[in-house]
Parts: structure tokens; C-alpha cells; sequence
């Protein structure tokens, strides 16, 4: 069953009359005498996606980016990605489900995947923390980064989170010494590096798995450095004008790529990634191989000045 956001509501109308249509001809043994009906709607209802999708307000992209069916990292291992290893555990307090590691396989290159898991329904959701990492999950990628470099494996990172966990008992723990350590991982990899936002990439807690020679972004991901309500509630003091906030951010993938924050923007199938979560991770699993064939050729020293020169570069006006 799909989960339709308030401005595919006339899209929505359209499907259920499709599907009913579909279900009565089932239903009265006349599937072949209803097909020219069934088609005129469906080309109807094809064109009205394609025209909702290609006038997204930055606001609407959130939306997109935060739906509920949207694909997440254990969605992309199970598309895009074999022989996953699942590695827990920062060696010094525990475990965050949150922040997903492990070595994998794409295509026929073995690399270490790393990123933030939101979950699928309440309970996982909760187990994951709504892919708010914790220190200890930084601290686990910073093991598993530091990993890598030792056996020479290229790290991919998928990059969705609202923001790092703002709770107490992780600022007990070194929240904000623990994302600066990953950023500063991230920087120092001997190893090429590609990070994808994949969904939210919201603030220090995006940034510290991103922090890559190539940073990719899904067609409607978004990535900013506070969320639209957060921004609206500190301008204004209320967050009903997240969507103002929204474009005055520049928090897609179109606006990112003119201003040269990322440097790739990977296409969605039509009506966003959780209408084709299979068809969305090929096309993720296709930009990041090509990323990688490149930057496999380069040595320590270029990738890690590459990495350090493309963020000191991030607003300059000159």
C-alpha cells in the first residue's frame, strides 16, 4: 500500500481509481475488454507524477527525503550490495544501531560500508534510534574507517539522519569530540572515499560520514546544516514556515550541485526512491562504482588532498 504525501493527493485519486478499475474487471472475468480504459488512466496518472516531480518546492523534496517508505541503508545492502559482514561495536561502550558497518561487496569490489539505518516500522525504528547516531556509533565508523585504510578497502558511506543524537546521556559520552574525530577519519583515509545522501543529511551528523573526495546525493535527498522547522523556529519562532525556511536553505540536490557542495546528483525512479527501491539502488550502485574506477587510480596523498581542498572550498565567493 502506498503512502501518499499531501501534494500527491490528486495523484492519489487517480491510483485507486486505477486499481479498482483493475480489481472489477478482475473480479467480472473482462480484464481484456477494460485494458484501453486501464492504460488511458495509467497515462494519465503518469504524466501527473512526472509533472508533480518535476516542480518539487524544496519543501516537498523534504517530504520525499523523510517518507516513511523511503529506502534505507539495509534496503540499499540488500539491492545493491552482497556478502555484507555486519561489524559491531566502538571497543569502548557499545553498540549503535543507528550507525551501521561492515565489509561488502558491489558488483565485483569489495569495500567497507558504512551508514545511518532509520528503520521501517516502530520497532525498528526504535532499535535504531531514527538513524541518530550516538558517539558510539562514531566511534564505530572511525574503527571501521581506520579499517579499511589497514586492508586497502575503498569506503562508501550512505548518509541519513536528521542529525546526531542530541541527548544528554551522548553528550555525557563526547558526542560533538566523537563527530569531529569521524569528520577528521574521513579526512585522513588512505583509501578513496564516496559518500551518498541518500535521505536527510542534517548537520554535524551528516557531515561526519560525509566528509569524502565525492559526495553524491540522491534526486530528492536534502542536506543542510539544521532541519527546515528548526531554522523556522529560530527566525521565527514557529516551524509553519519550514517551507520558507526550506528555500531560503537551499537544501536540494540541484541547489547542492550548482553551488558545488556535492558533486553528483543520482536519479530517483519516477515519484521518488520508495516507488522503486530496487531500480533506485542500482542507480546508486552504478554512480558509485563509476566514482570509484576513478578515484581507485589515485594515490593516498591526492585523495586525502582532494578531500581537504573540496571542503575548504565550500563557500568561497571568489
Amino acid at each position: 500500500m502506498i503512502s501518499y504525501l499531501e501534494f500527491e493527493k490528486p495523484l492519489a485519486e487517480l491510483e485507486r481509481r486505477i486499481a479498482e478499475l483493475r480489481e472489477t474487471a478482475e473480479k467480472a472475468d473482462v480484464a481484456g475488454e477494460m485494458d484501453g480504459d486501464i492504460a488511458k488512466l495509467q497515462a494519465k496518472a503518469d504524466a501527473q507524477r512526472a509533472a508533480i516531480y518535476r516542480n518539487l518546492t524544496p519543501w516537498q523534496k523534504t517530504q520525499v527525503a523523510r517518507h516513511p517508505a523511503r529506502p534505507h541503508f539495509g534496503d540499499y545492502v540488500a539491492h545493491a550490495f552482497t556478502d555484507f559482514v555486519p561489524l559491531a561495536g566502538d571497543r569502548a561502550f557499545g553498540d549503535d544501531q543507528a550507525i551501521m558497518g561492515g565489509f561488502a561487496t558491489m558488483g565485483k569490489r569489495r569495500v567497507m560500508l558504512i551508514g545511518h539505518e532509520k528503520g521501517n516500522d516502530t520497532q525498528s525504528r526504535l532499535r535504531h534510534n531514527f538513524g541518530m547516531g550516538k558517539p558510539e556509533g562514531y566511534r564505530k565508523a572511525i574503527r571501521l574507517m581506520e579499517l579499511a585504510g589497514r586492508f586497502g578497502l575503498p569506503v562508501v558511506t550512505l548518509v541519513d539522519t536528521s542529525g546526531a543524537f542530541p541527548g544528554i546521556e551522548a553528550e555525557e559520552r563526547g558526542q560533538a569530540e566523537a563527530i569531529a574525530r569521524a569528520t577528521q577519519a574521513c579526512l585522513d583515509l588512505p583509501v578513496p572515499m564516496v559518500a551518498v545522501i541518500v535521505g536527510e543529511g542534517g548537520s554535524g551528523g551528516a557531515v561526519a560520514l560525509a566528509a569524502a573526495e565525492r559526495v553524491l546525493m540522491m534526486e530528492h535527498a536534502v542536506y543542510s546544516v539544521i532541519s527546515p522547522e528548526g531554522c523556522a523556529s529560530i527566525l521565527w519562532r514557529t516551524n509553519e514556515k519550514a517551507p520558507e525556511a526550506a528555500e531560503a536553505m537551499k537544501v536540494t540536490a540541484q541547489d547542492l550541485r550548482r553551488f558545488q557542495v556535492i558533486d553528483r546528483i543520482v536519479a530517483e525512479p519516477l515519484g521518488g526512491a520508495h516507488r522503486d527501491p530496487a531500480t533506485a539502488s542500482r542507480n546508486l550502485a552504478e554512480a558509485i562504482e563509476q566514482e570509484l574506477s576513478v578515484l581507485s587510480q589515485l594515490d593516498p596523498a591526492t585523495l586525502q588532498r582532494q578531500r581537504a581542498d573540496r571542503f575548504v572550498a565550500i563557500g568561497s565567493l571568489g
